[in-house]
């Protein structure tokens, strides 16, 4: 691990780069993206933020175009395959950092949760996320019975595929640069469910991943829908579990038919 003290200087190296992915954000990403810059600004570590147009139609990329000049660089970068899989690949692909990651840009999940992660990948962890399974976790959630009932069995068909892991979904994740972008390289769902592929991806690398606790809040906005969505999303799991999970030696599921193609079509 590089040492942090020579990422300090102005105008030198960042050592981290996190990624927010935006489709039709222009009502949400001013509020989001000033929180984040800020909270970036108190570490004590030079710190960039991508976001990522996700083939917006509303004013995104120009808020981005036109965010002032700050301690934290925010840089525009352009993903015309729609699907928030996609434009989080794109952001990893784009980051140069030691440490890289993305959140969501409602910033559900507490940007306080930043200061535990970097510190645990510092001790040597190449993936660290957030997780609203963890006991010590605060959740204000006011999800529909529907979502709830939905997320209960993408829960159990993700644990098929990823093992232990609590909420592969909390839309916030940090990683190590390099295993980061050799594994998003790798990565080929384009829509929701594209954490599980990346979490199956860094487990079948052996690679350690640590869910940390974290205040989460719903937010209004979401672009998900379990309607829209969800048959999208559950070919994508199939998917994901016949060219990850089967190659990790899990053999709970029948192998589904789905293309990641048609999957991340029907999702989008």
């Amino acid at each position: 691990m590089v040492s942090p003290q020579a990422f300090g200087a102005p105008g030198g190296p960042a050592l981290l780069e996190l990624v927010v992915p935006a489709f039709n954000e222009e009502d949400r990403l001013p509020a989001g993206l000033a929180a984040l810059c800020a909270k970036l600004a108190e570490l004590r570590v030079r710190a960039r933020v991508i976001v990522v147009d996700n083939a917006s139609t509303d004013a995104t990329p120009d808020i981005v175009r036109d965010w002032p000049a700050s301690p934290v660089p925010v840089r525009l970068v352009r993903c015309a395959v729609k699907g928030k899989g996609a434009a989080v690949r794109t952001g990893l692909l784009a980051t140069t950092a030691p440490l890289v990651g993305f959140c969501d840009v409602d910033m559900a999940t507490d940007l306080s949760a930043l200061d535990p992660a970097m510190a645990l990948l510092g001790m040597g962890y190449a993936a660290v996320i957030g997780s609203r399974a963890d006991p010590a976790s605060v959740v204000e959630a006011r999800h529909s019975p529907l979502r709830r009932v939905g997320a209960k069995v993408f829960r159990g068909l993700a644990r098929q595929i990823v093992g232990d892991i609590g909420d592969t979904q909390c839309g916030f994740k940090l990683f190590r640069g390099t295993e980061a972008r050799e594994v998003a390289a790798l990565l080929r769902c384009d829509g929701f469910a594209f954490d599980v592929e990346l979490l199956a991806r860094f487990r079948a690398r052996g690679l350690a991943v640590r869910e940390i606790p974290v205040h989460w809040r719903d937010m209004s906005g979401s672009t998900f829908s379990c309607l829209r969505h969800g048959i999208g999303v559950f070919a994508e799991m199939g998917a994901i579990w016949r060219d990850v999970g089967l190659a990790s030696g899990v053999r709970h599921l029948p192998a589904p038919r789905a293309s990641y193609r048609d999957s991340a079509s029907t999702a989008a």
